[in-house]
């Protein structure tokens, strides 16, 4: 049977450790997670958490409504055996009526069905040597991450806030909480869960970005470039050394993006692959 359970009655322990052995395994679905980055979270539990499906909510002028939260692409359902496509359509259904909107990504193991819109991820293997690896980047790739070289950029760790600080300065859009990705921050660094590596150029920073890594998975999950950054082809050296510095082993590289045309192809050029997972949505508006 499938319950929903509020947060404050949760079992932290058995549903982290569903998320945990899951076989849809996402950091994003840990509780530690959710509590960061989702204003509220509740969950549909099978039986003894042999299934979990976390549901992200916001309330809004009395009304209820479920949505993704940033930092968190895909959640869904997450069970430590195979699950049926029935039954996932079973924890669909009881989501409950009080969110009268609901708009979920998935995780990519989710099965497709006709209340569902496919996106795209991109995600690099990296159980190659980075020559090997190199050869898959587009023409244009290649010379903009040799255009990184020429410019003698280097990496060294940097912080959250002087990645927020260029967002800030540099780019258009900036409606996600900042505070929410320092907590965020500070939570990986802490538990050794991400690292965040910045472009600097004569030891002035010129961009960076923040991952997350764990399972085997490193997750692009925020990034900034200043003018010159982008000018000295910044994101093309940073991604490229990351490759390099985890060739030869069993990592995937997930770009965590793709939908837009120009971020697509740019992830694309890196030879990384298609990834395909599905969004949901419900409205009684």
């Amino acid at each position: 049977m499938i319950i929903y359970t509020k947060r404050k009655d949760l079992d932290v322990v058995k549903y982290d450790a569903c998320i945990k052995n899951s076989i849809q395994f996402r950091i994003y679905a840990f509780s530690w997670y959710l509590d960061i980055v989702a204003d509220n979270w509740d969950v549909l539990v099978l039986d003894d958490y042999k299934a979990v499906m976390p549901i992200p909510w916001q309330k809004k002028y009395f009304l209820k409504y479920s949505s993704q939260p940033f930092f968190c692409q895909q959640l869904g359902v997450f069970s430590k055996d195979e699950i049926s496509k029935e039954q996932q359509q079973n924890f669909i259904k009881r989501i409950p009526i009080k969110f009268l909107k609901v708009s979920l990504n998935l995780n990519s193991a989710m099965l497709f069905d006709e209340n569902m819109v496919k996106k795209t991820n991109y995600i690099l293997k990296l159980n190659d040597s980075h020559s090997n690896l190199f050869k898959s980047f587009s023409k244009g790739r290649k010379h903009a991450a040799k255009v990184g070289e020429k410019n003698e950029l280097k990496l060294k760790e940097t912080s959250i806030e002087s990645l927020i600080k260029i967002q800030e300065e540099f780019y258009t859009y900036t409606n996600y909480s900042k505070e929410k990705l320092e907590i965020l921050s500070a939570y990986i660094l802490k538990n050794n869960l991400g690292f965040i590596q910045g472009v600097f150029k004569d030891n002035v920073l010129i961009g960076g970005a923040f991952f997350l890594k764990t399972n085997n998975n490193i997750i692009y999950l925020f990034s900034s470039f200043s003018s010159l950054g982008k000018k000295m082809q910044a994101a093309s050296f940073l991604i490229n050394t990351i490759i390099k510095q985890h060739e030869n082993t069993n990592n995937i590289l997930d770009f965590e993006g793709g939908n837009m045309p120009n971020i697509g192809s740019f992830y694309k050029s890196f030879g990384a692959k298609i990834s395909s997972f599905y969004f949901f949505k419900r409205s009684f508006l």
